[in-house]
C-alpha cells in the first residue's frame, strides 16, 4: 500500500499540503476568511487543533490563530527550507503538515499560527 492509498479521504490538494508539506496559494483556501463558531480539526485524523475564538484576520490570506485550541496536540519543528529558518507546525497526532508559526501575532500570545485551509476541516460548536 502506498502512502497515497492510506489517505484516500483526502483530495489532491489536501494530500499535497497535509501529507507532502505543500502550501496553498494565499486567499484561495476555504477557511482563510471563514467566520464559523467551532473547532478547526485535522483533515487527516480529525484531532482538534484550533478554536474559532482564537482566529483573526492577519491579512496573510491563510487562516491565522493566536494560539492552538486548549489541549491541542501541536508539534513544532525547525524548517530551514527556502533559505530561511521557520517553525513548522504539524498535527501531533498524525504528523500532518499544518503550516508555520511566526512571532508577529496579536496579544496575548504575540504568535501567528499561519495554517493551510487544506489541512483543516471545521466542526461547528454544539454540532
Amino acid at each position: 500500500m502506498t502512502n497515497r492509498d492510506q489517505w484516500q479521504q483526502l483530495d489532491e490538494e489536501q494530500y499535497r499540503v497535509a501529507r507532502c508539506g505543500g502550501t496553498e496559494r494565499p486567499f484561495t483556501g476555504k477557511y482563510w476568511d471563514h467566520k464559523g463558531d467551532g473547532t478547526y480539526v485535522c483533515v487527516c485524523c480529525r484531532a482538534p487543533l484550533f478554536d474559532s475564538r482564537h482566529k483573526y484576520d492577519s491579512g496573510s490570506g491563510w487562516p491565522s490563530f493566536w494560539q492552538p485550541a486548549e489541549g491541542a496536540d501541536i508539534a513544532e519543528l525547525t524548517d530551514t527550507s527556502h533559505g530561511m529558518a521557520r517553525t513548522e507546525v504539524r498535527c501531533g497526532n498524525c504528523q500532518a503538515h499544518l503550516g508555520h508559526v511566526f512571532p508577529d501575532g496579536p496579544p496575548p500570545t504575540g504568535l501567528r499560527y499561519c495554517i493551510n485551509s487544506a489541512s483543516l476541516d471545521f466542526s461547528p460548536r454544539g454540532g
